[in-house]
C-alpha cells in the first residue's frame, strides 16, 4: 500500500440509534450500547484506479460490501440525471432546470433555459410512509428539487417517481448551495457557499450578476438587480418535508452566521452545530442553539488554533482548540437588519495599511483571500458584525482565519471525534508560505496560528470532543501524497516521483493510491469507517471515493468518477427499511478537465443523482 498516515483511536462511547420515520432511518447519538455489532468494521471490495479510457468515462463502484458480518452485492445506481423529466411539466419537473422567483424557467441572453449539471448534496428523508430526496444545485442562482423516491422492497433499488423545482422565493432564492447533512430531526440542512463580498463592488461581480437573474418575475431577462442584496446570501438553508404529500417549508438560518458555508453538521445533543468555511483564509465555527432541534436562535463561536506540533514539521500537525464567542442572535433579528438596509459601511470602517501596518484604532485581519485589511468596528455594531460579516469579525477578535478549502464534517460517536476535511494544506495553513515558497500574502494580518507543511493533495483532521460536544484538540490523521508535478522543490518529505509521461496515470498530480483533495466525508457509526469523497482537478484525473478504517489506517478505494467530475453528496444512511445506502452524486462530468473528450452538448456531461448500494442494513 502507498504511503498513508493514520492514527489509532481509543475506544469511546458506543452508539445509541433511534428509528426516525416509517422507513426506519436511524438517527444515532452518544450513549451506552451493548450491541456486539459496534466492534464490527465495514468492508468493501477494493476497486483499482481507472487506467483505461473506458474506465475513465464510467462511474465505477465496488462489487461487494460487508456490514455487520453480512455481505451483499452492490453497485452504483443512478436515480436521475440532470435534464431528465419526471412529472411532465418542462418548467417544474425537469431535474436541474433553473427557475426564477416566479417558478418559470430562468432565461439567459440567447433566450435559452439552462439546465444545471451542478447537483450537490441530495438527502434521503422518510416522511409519512414515503421517501423523499431534496437535491441542491451549486450555481448562481442555485436551485433545489424535491424528488419522490420509490424503494423496491426486495432489492432496495431506489427510483424517481416525480421531481419538482422548489419555491425558494420566500428566502430570496439560494446562492451556490454546496454540501449538506440530515439533521437528527429528519430535515435537510443545506448551505450557501462563497458569499458575495458586501465590502466590494458586488453589483459588478459576475457571480452576483448571475444570481440577479433569479429576480425575473417570469419576464425579466437578466433579472432585476434592484431586488438583490449581498446580505441575502451566505447561510445554512433548512428544508422540512412536512407530510407524505410532499409539502415542505424552507428556512434560512441567519443566526448561524454568514460565510462560505460548506457544511453544517448537527451533533447528537441536537443543539451543537459545527460549520465549515470553504475558501482561502477561512475559519471553523460552532453554533449552539437555544433550543434542541431548533436552529432559529443561538450563540455563534469561532475557533482558535494553538499549534502544539513543531512549525512546518508535518502536514498532519496537532493543536489545542479554544473558542471565541462572536455573539447571540435569532434569525428574526438578523433578517430585520438586512431588511432594514444595513450595509458594510454601517458595520466597519476600512482603510489601507502602510508598510503592512494598520493605523492606530484599526485592527488587522486577513480573510477569504482579501489579504491584509484594516478594520474598525463602528459603535453598537457587534451583532451585525458577528452574523453578517462573520469571518471578518472572527479575525477581528483574534480567532484563526488561516484555513484553506475547509470542506466536509462528520462525527464518530464511539470515538468521540469530529472529522474535518481540508482539500488543500496550503497558503494560510503554511508558515508564511505559498506552495512551499516564502510568501506573506496569507499570514499578514493574522496570528500565524497554523504552521503546517504544504500539501496540495489535502488532509483529514480529527478533533477530540468533550461531554458538552465542544472540540478541544486537533490532530491530523490522513494526508494525500504529492508527486513532483505539484511539489517540484520537494518541500514535503512524502512526495513521490511524477508518473512517467507514457503512463495511463500521467495526468495525476497526486498519488492515485492515496486521497486527493478530500471534500465530502461521512462516518459509518460503530464501524470505524470514514467515507471520503474527492473534489480534485488535476490532482486526480478521476475523482475517487474511499473507505478509511480510522483504527488500522487501511484505505480502500470504493468508487471512481468520469473525467472532470467531482464526487458530491457523500452521505451514509445505515438503515432505510432494511437497506443501507451511500448517497453519491457525480457532479459536472467533463467539467473540470478533459472537456475535449465529449462534445459540448453531450448527454454525458449531465450530473448523476445516485447511490452505492443497496448495502446490508446497520442494525
Amino acid at each position: 500500500m502507498s504511503h498513508i498516515h493514520h492514527l489509532r483511536l481509543k475506544a469511546g462511547l458506543s452508539t445509541a440509534c433511534a428509528l426516525v420515520g416509517a422507513f426506519g432511518l436511524q438517527a444515532c447519538s452518544n450513549g451506552d450500547d451493548n450491541n456486539d455489532a459496534v466492534s464490527k468494521v465495514a468492508s468493501f471490495a477494493p476497486l483499482s484506479a481507472a487506467t483505461t479510457d473506458a474506465e475513465k468515462r464510467q462511474v465505477r463502484a465496488s462489487d461487494f460490501a460487508t456490514i455487520d458480518g453480512e455481505t451483499r452485492e452492490i453497485a452504483y445506481h443512478t436515480i436521475l440525471r440532470s435534464g431528465q423529466n419526471r412529472g411532465g411539466n418542462t418548467a417544474q419537473n425537469t431535474f436541474g432546470q433553473l427557475v426564477d422567483d416566479s417558478g418559470l424557467p430562468l432565461l439567459v441572453a440567447d433566450g435559452s433555459a439552462p439546465i444545471a449539471d451542478s447537483n450537490d448534496f441530495s438527502s434521503i428523508l422518510p416522511v409519512g410512509g414515503k421517501l423523499y430526496s431534496v437535491s441542491q444545485f451549486e450555481s448562481q442562482p442555485g436551485a433545489m428539487y424535491l424528488t419522490e423516491l420509490q424503494q423496491d422492497a426486495s432489492t432496495g433499488m431506489l427510483t424517481a417517481v416525480k421531481t419538482t423545482a422548489m419555491d425558494l422565493s420566500s428566502i430570496h432564492g439560494i446562492w451556490d448551495p454546496c454540501a449538506g447533512s440530515v439533521t437528527p430531526w429528519n430535515t435537510h440542512l443545506g448551505s450557501e457557499e462563497y458569499e458575495p463580498d458586501a465590502a466590494g463592488d458586488y453589483a459588478g461581480n459576475k457571480y452576483y450578476q448571475a444570481q440577479m437573474r433569479y429576480f425575473g418575475g417570469g419576464s425579466v431577462l437578466g433579472g432585476n438587480p434592484n431586488q438583490g442584496n449581498p446580505y441575502f446570501f451566505g447561510y445554512p438553508v433548512e428544508v422540512k418535508v412536512t407530510d407524505a404529500s410532499g409539502a415542505y417549508t424552507v428556512s434560512k438560518h441567519y443566526s448561524m452566521g454568514r460565510f462560505a458555508h460548506e457544511l453544517s453538521y448537527v451533533m447528537p445533543d441536537n443543539k451543537t452545530v459545527y460549520q465549515s468555511d470553504d475558501g482561502t483564509n477561512v475559519g471553523l465555527y460552532r453554533y449552539v442553539a437555544d433550543t434542541a432541534a431548533d436552529l432559529s436562535a443561538g450563540t455563534l463561536y469561532a475557533m482558535k488554533w494553538t499549534q502544539t506540533s513543531a512549525a512546518g514539521a508535518s502536514d498532519l500537525g496537532t493543536a489545542d482548540i479554544s473558542w471565541i464567542e462572536l455573539g447571540h442572535a435569532s434569525d428574526a433579528e438578523i433578517s430585520a437588519l438586512i431588511d432594514g438596509g444595513i450595509a458594510f459601511d454601517d458595520i466597519f470602517a476600512m482603510t489601507d495599511a502602510t508598510d503592512g501596518i494598520c493605523p492606530s484604532g484599526y485592527t488587522s485581519t486577513n480573510t477569504n483571500g482579501n489579504g491584509l485589511e484594516c478594520l474598525q468596528l463602528k459603535p453598537g455594531m457587534e451583532k451585525a458584525a458577528a452574523f453578517l460579516e462573520t469571518r471578518r469579525y472572527a479575525g477581528y477578535l483574534g480567532a484563526t482565519t488561516e484555513f484553506r478549502k475547509e470542506e466536509g464534517i462528520s462525527y464518530d460517536p464511539n470515538g468521540r471525534r469530529l472529522y474535518v476535511a481540508y482539500s488543500e494544506v496550503a497558503r494560510g495553513m503554511e508558515d508564511f508560505g505559498k506552495g512551499g515558497a516564502a510568501s506573506s500574502s496569507y499570514d499578514a494580518g493574522t496570528g500565524n496560528d497554523v504552521k503546517l507543511t504544504y500539501n496540495v493533495c489535502g488532509a483529514i483532521y480529527a478533533f477530540d470532543v468533550n461531554s458538552s460536544f465542544t472540540a478541544t484538540k486537533a490532530q491530523g490523521v490522513l494526508a494525500g501524497r504529492m508527486t513532483t508535478k505539484a511539489d517540484t522543490n520537494g518541500v514535503n518529505p512524502s512526495t513521490i516521483a511524477a508518473y512517467p509521461d507514457d503512463s495511463p496515470l500521467a495526468a495525476n498530480v497526486c498519488d492515485v493510491d492515496a486521497i486527493a483533495n478530500p471534500d465530502n466525508i461521512s462516518f459509518m457509526p460503530g464501524q470505524k469507517t470514514l467515507l471520503i469523497g474527492e473534489d480534485a482537478g488535476s490532482e486526480h484525473q478521476n475523482d475517487a471515493i474511499w473507505a478509511y478504517n480510522v483504527e488500522t489506517g487501511d484505505l480502500t478505494r470504493i468508487a471512481t468518477t468520469p473525467y472532470g467530475a467531482e464526487t458530491t453528496s457523500l452521505y451514509y444512511y445505515p438503515n432505510v427499511n432494511d437497506f443501507g445506502y451511500i448517497m453519491a452524486v457525480i457532479q459536472h462530468p467533463y467539467g473540470e478537465s478533459d472537456e475535449d473528450k465529449v462534445p459540448e452538448d453531450s448527454a454525458e456531461r449531465r450530473s448523476y443523482l445516485g447511490y452505492i448500494g443497496a448495502l446490508p442494513p446497520r442494525n
